[in-house]
């Protein structure tokens, strides 16, 4: 039976995938800079036999053909391949050796995970119809995102997948369990740059000069209006901001003012009004106090819309693979991820690996210098895929 051919095959190369993820976790590499992580999973894929080609320069897609008769149908599996600006805190034997990058997210279990199934899928070829293309997509953390340049380069053509699975690390969720959700499900992401000019001046004379501290106060404050009267109340969205740069002293009020944040939205229509009004509003309130307000705005991640058919669909073939007990709804998550430009291409399912173990400590939330994953979860992650492949072919 497919489903215990899976479940045996995974468990027979939890050490291998095991080990694969200790050695990407303990040679992070920023996105954009994925050279040697590349040249690793080439090599696992060249051990295989799966074929493959490079993209997006440290990217790369692997294409395995099932040796039954074809059906024509085509699925791709994605995952990212990129670390994060974090000094890991961690006292383990796979600490990050890359002082200062850490795999923080979960992005060295994505990629372990799929090395996995593409094992178990090649070691299964003969059993299935179809065909399956693996995506090793460098950048997913850094605008604009190597998923953006994955597609332009033909990642989903040649063949083109009828469906796009992906799936996250979730340390909220214990290791065994899985999540979904249908719909919207994770926001847009842009990135604002504010910058207040005023005249700067000793501190204690403002009035001759423009303060651009105060000034900069207000824009912050004022633009919470934009979240909190401007939009639907059921329309979740997000504005914050991260970074306030002046740069004067305790008696010298500087010149201009740096602003840093993000706003997030779950409605692409809104995301355009509220650009427009995040900057209408900061030039105002500057020119209204004698200053000025240079604002730029740059266009992230664009809303993560998972296909309500194919999610569903999904979600019960997870519940014949793990129990029903061991699949959950998820809520709406405001974080963003650049797998919305697949879901913009083809009907897409992302959903949420969990990873947590209390017992052992293995809290921390993702993007902590603390991150870190039960390795149970590798099993489930790279089983799981390869039956809703298999199912979502047909097979």
């Amino acid at each position: 039976m497919l489903k215990e051919k899976i479940r045996q095959l995974a468990g027979s190369i939890q050490e291998e995938t095991i080990a694969n993820r200790r050695h990407l976790h303990a040679h992070p590499e920023l996105s954009y800079q994925e050279v040697n992580t590349a040249a690793f999973i080439a090599g696992k894929l060249k051990d295989l036999g799966i074929p493959f080609e490079p993209m997006a320069n440290t990217g790369l897609v692997a294409l395995l053909q099932g040796g039954k008769p074809g059906n024509g149908q085509v699925v791709a599996l994605r995952a990212d391949i990129d670390a994060l600006p974090i000094r890991e805190l961690n006292e383990v034997p796979y600490k990050s050796r890359h002082d200062g990058v850490m795999h923080a997210c979960g992005h060295d279990v994505h990629t372990s995970s799929l090395l996995g199934t593409a094992t178990i899928l090649s070691r299964m070829k003969e059993d299935f119809a179809g065909t399956v293309k693996f995506i090793f997509q460098p950048a997913e953390e850094l605008i604009p995102g190597g998923a953006s340049m994955m597609i332009k380069e033909g990642v989903l053509e040649n063949p083109r997948p009828h469906h796009v699975l992906g799936q996250h690390t979730m340390p909220e969720l214990p290791a065994g369990k899985v999540g979904f959700r249908g719909g919207r499900y994770m926001a847009s992401n842009d990135e604002i740059f504010i910058t207040v000019k005023g005249k700067g001046g000793h501190g204690a004379m403002p009035h001759l000069g423009i303060d651009p501290v105060v000034v900069a106060c207000h824009i912050v404050i004022a633009l919470q209006q934009i979240v909190s009267r401007r939009v639907n109340p059921l329309l979740p969205s997000v504005l914050s901001f991260g970074k306030m740069l002046a740069n004067g002293a305790t008696n010298v009020i500087p010149d201009q003012v740096r602003l840093e944040g993000t706003f997030r939205s779950l409605d692409e229509k809104w995301r355009r009004e509220a650009h427009a009004k995040i900057k209408k509003m900061a030039i105002s309130i500057a020119e209204g106090m004698e200053a000025t307000c240079d604002i730029e705005i740059h266009q992230g991640y664009p809303v993560l819309i998972n296909n309500e058919k194919l999610t569903s669909i999904t979600r019960t073939h997870a519940e014949e693979f793990l129990g029903t007990d061991n699949v959950v709804d998820l809520d709406i998550w405001m974080a963003a991820e650049d797998f919305a430009y697949y879901s913009q291409q083809a009907d897409a399912c992302f959903y949420r690996l969990g990873v947590r173990n209390e017992a052992r400590g293995i809290v921390s939330g993702l993007h902590t210098a603390t991150f870190d994953a039960d390795e149970h979860a590798l099993e489930t992650g790279a089983g799981l895929m390869a039956y809703l492949a298999l199912k979502t072919l047909g097979n």
